[in-house]
Formats: C-alpha cells, sequence, structure tokens
C-alpha cells in the first residue's frame, strides 16, 4: 500500500514538472526525464525508514504474549438457538489440526505477523527478483545467512524459507518473491536441529 501511494506522489512531481517545462519550448524531452528522475528520488527519499529488526524485536517483546502460551483457539461458529434445527445444507467449518494454527505457540503466531509484514512490504516492488536480490534485501533487514534458506528461482519467482526459531519457538516464514504476487506465509519448524526446509510443516 505504501510502495503504490508513493508512486503516485512520483508520478504527480513529474507531471507538474513537465507542464511547467512546456512552456520552455526548448530542451523539452532532456528537460522532463531530468524531472522525473528528481520526482522519483524526492518521493523514495520521502520514505519513512523501514523499522530495524531489532526495534522490531523489540516490540514483539513488548506486545505479544510469552513464549509457551497456548495457541490462540480458531473461532468456532455459534450454535443454534434452542429448539431450532442447523440448516441442513450449512457449512460447518473443520477447525485444522495440524499447521501454524495450531502448532506455532501465540507468540510466534504474534511474531510472525510482524515479520511477514515487513519482508513482504520489502519485496513487493522488487524487479526480476532473483535469489541474490532478495538475499541483499533479507540481509538489508536484519536477517543473517544463517537465517535464510532455500533460496531458489523458478521463472519470474523466487522462494526462500527464514528460521525465526528463537527461545524455544518454531516460527519459520516461506516466502515467494514475485513483486506485486508476492506472498510471505508463517510456517513450522522443527523444535531443535539445523533448519531444513523440507522438513518444515506449513
Amino acid at each position: 500500500m505504501f510502495a503504490r501511494s508513493s508512486r503516485r506522489a512520483g508520478l504527480a512531481l513529474a507531471v507538474t514538472a513537465f507542464a511547467v517545462l512546456t512552456l520552455g519550448a526548448c530542451g523539452t524531452v532532456k528537460a522532463t526525464a531530468g524531472a522525473e528522475q528528481v520526482g522519483r528520488a524526492e518521493a523514495v527519499e520521502s520514505r519513512p525508514p523501514a523499522p530495524s529488526l531489532a526495534e522490531i524485536q523489540e516490540y514483539i517483546e513488548q506486545s505479544c504474549p510469552p513464549p509457551g502460551t497456548p495457541p490462540i483457539a480458531p473461532p468456532t461458529p455459534p450454535p443454534a438457538p434452542p429448539g431450532e434445527e442447523p440448516p441442513a445444507d450449512a457449512v460447518v467449518p473443520v477447525a485444522p489440526t495440524a499447521g501454524p494454527e495450531v502448532e506455532l505457540d501465540a507468540r510466534d503466531w504474534c511474531a510472525g505477523s510482524h515479520h511477514e509484514q515487513r519482508v513482504a512490504e520489502a519485496l513487493l516492488d522488487l524487479a526480476d527478483p532473483t535469489p541474490v536480490k532478495v538475499r541483499a534485501i533479507l540481509h538489508d533487514l536484519g536477517y543473517a545467512d544463517g537465517r535464510i534458506h532455500g533460496l531458489k528461482q523458478s521463472g519470474a519467482t523466487t522462494r526462500f524459507f527464514l528460521d525465526l526459531r528463537e527461545k524455544g519457538g518454531r516460527l519459520c516464514l516461506e516466502g515467494s518473491a514475485a513483486g506485486e504476487e508476492t506472498v510471505v506465509d508463517k510456517c513450522v519448524a522443527a523444535a531443535s536441529g539445523p533448519f531444513t526446509p523440507g522438513d518444515r510443516k506449513r
């Protein structure tokens, strides 16, 4: 969302510069191109800096439940009123029995949501998301090589995993960097031992 608003700001600056420069009739194309570049640069510089990994971790410490807090139970539909039967064609949601919803404790679920958002936002505007570029962005976000696994490109998409286990948790992220189609989801890693992407549970 933020990236799109910055594009609109850059476009508005470029259009304004174009309208002023066309009055000069001479050197219009070169001057307009220069103005557009300045407009884009100013729009990028106006973005607030992304929170550092240390800031995110400090926020998680303050706002998320302590480690070991039981998972948050998925919502259940309300029962039918007394004397009434539920419709015969009613779809009854099935509570998950495996996966992040039930295998991550409440702290990991909370922390994972914060990591998901910052990683996805950093990758949305990445053109040609190669493994080298994706690794560089993850480094810029503060994730060391020891936490980055399974970088692999398939067509225009680069897939990756982040090992975010700490304090006995099992949190990991599974991502696919594909520009505006980027997706980052929580996953469940083994409780101990080296991180192996093939062993994680979605």
